[in-house]
């Protein structure tokens, strides 16, 4: 298993930016949470938080697409520096307003104001493309590396966010993040040997990708998949401050993510076949599915029991989540031309952020208005609604398949594997 691994490090470099993408990416899975922790504590009310939060996703959201778009154009280099820069500030101006007992719009501004944040998983991606585009096997297992790199920052990053919030100082998740973010994107810009060349094609295309009705599809259906993050989220940190122990739900959020990670690092040795499309359905059809139990358990047990159960729960949920999102950046690759790749995946993780908005804003809420438990109710009903996108988009999946023949292929620069789509 993990010679596969081995093999994708083989080339110079890709160990170098794929390390550095890393730390530039732990602050993703801090500003949220560390959001809703700090405002919580300072505020004392978990809605506002989750309104923070979703303002920040949402910014994210509308801003992440043009800022990878600038990256295709001029190249990563050029357009992360900047865009951290302004994250970074950004961030400042939110963590004094928060201590300095500012008005809550103003909270509001500067959350707005970090969602310029780089997407650098997008760009470590990008480079993986770049590196072995010619050999789809190496390509899937430098995906399925990165889908469980993503999971190791969700499982490192809210335990940080948390328990420095609730140990030393209610800023003291989100200020950590923001030193991430300047530490990790430095190093990530200084690997210039790995970073793609700008493709002429991308100073040429006629509009964004989004027009891909391919990619609507993903789009819409990880607007779903960020609701269920986004509400998990809130309503454990709440169901674990409702039982007393509410540094826990660090902890317990990261058998979440460690269950993604488990099957992240299986999935990638596979060799697969059929339908992608289909697998994609499959995925999004387990992770509603696995909501289920969570509700069960948050009603049916309290105390430490209870967090206990919602931690096996969640572990077992996090099973969906990394093959889904492997297959949905595979989806990506094949979609979107090679010259808009980053703005492509970008979308995707849009659509995360629009539903982290949605689904943190609705928890919180619930939250307030009935209880952490019944919290547990939206993440179920958001797993629906991501089935009935991706049933929906499944046609528009395997025509965009169906399309890139060989002669499509050819324009991205990989060899075709065999795929039941054709």
């Amino acid at each position: 298993m993990l010679s596969s691994y081995r093999q994708i490090f083989a080339s110079p470099g890709t160990l170098a930016f794929s390390s550095t993408g890393f730390v530039s990416r732990l602050p993703i899975s801090m500003t949220g949470i560390g959001i809703v922790v700090m405002l919580s504590q300072l505020r004392d009310s978990y809605g506002l938080g989750g309104l923070v939060s979703a303002t920040l996703a949402i910014s994210a959201a509308i801003l992440g697409p043009q800022v990878s778009r600038l990256v295709d154009l001029h190249g990563q280099r050029r357009i992360v520096l900047p865009a951290m820069a302004i994250t970074i500030a950004a961030a400042t101006g939110l963590l004094l307003c928060a201590r300095l007992e500012a008005p809550d719009w103003t909270l509001f501004v500067f959350a707005a104001g970090m969602g310029v944040m780089p997407s650098t998983g997008a760009m470590v991606r990008a480079r993986w493309a770049h590196v072995y585009r010619e050999s789809p096997g190496r390509l899937h297992t430098a995906y399925s590396f990165e889908a469980v790199v993503d999971e190791v920052c969700f499982i490192v990053g809210p335990i940080l966010s948390i328990n420095l919030a609730t140990a030393v100082f209610p800023e003291a998740g989100l200020l950590l993040g923001g030193i991430f973010l300047a530490v990790g994107v430095l190093l990530f810009a200084g690997q210039r040997s790995t970073e793609p060349p700008v493709l002429p094609a991308a100073r040429h295309e006629g509009g964004s990708v989004i027009l891909n009705r391919g990619l609507q599809t993903l789009m819409v259906t990880f607007v779903a998949t960020g609701a269920i993050f986004g509400s998990v989220e809130v309503v454990t940190v709440a169901f674990a401050d409702a039982q007393g122990h509410k540094s826990v739900s660090s902890y317990i959020l990261a058998l979440w993510a460690l269950g993604s990670c488990l099957a992240g690092v299986v999935f990638g040795t596979l060799k697969l076949t059929g339908s992608m499309a289909v697998r994609f359905l499959g995925g999004v059809l387990f992770m509603a599915v696995s909501m289920v139990p969570l509700l069960l358990v948050a009603h049916g047990v309290h105390g430490i029991g209870g967090l206990i159960a919602v931690g096996a729960a969640l572990l077992v949920a996090g099973v969906a989540i990394s093959p889904t999102l492997i297959t949905a950046m595979a989806l990506v690759e094949r979609l979107v031309p090679a010259a808009q790749l980053t703005e492509g995946m970008t979308w995707t993780t849009t659509g995360l952020a629009l539903g982290v908005a949605a689904g943190s804003s609705a928890g919180g809420w619930v939250v307030d208005a009935s209880g952490a438990a019944a919290g547990y109710w939206v993440p179920l009903a958001a797993g629906l609604l991501g089935v009935v996108a991706a049933l929906a988009g499944l046609g528009r999946l395997r025509a965009g398949l169906a399309a890139d023949t060989p002669a499509a292929a050819a324009d991205h620069g990989v060899e075709q594997p065999v795929d039941a789509e054709r």
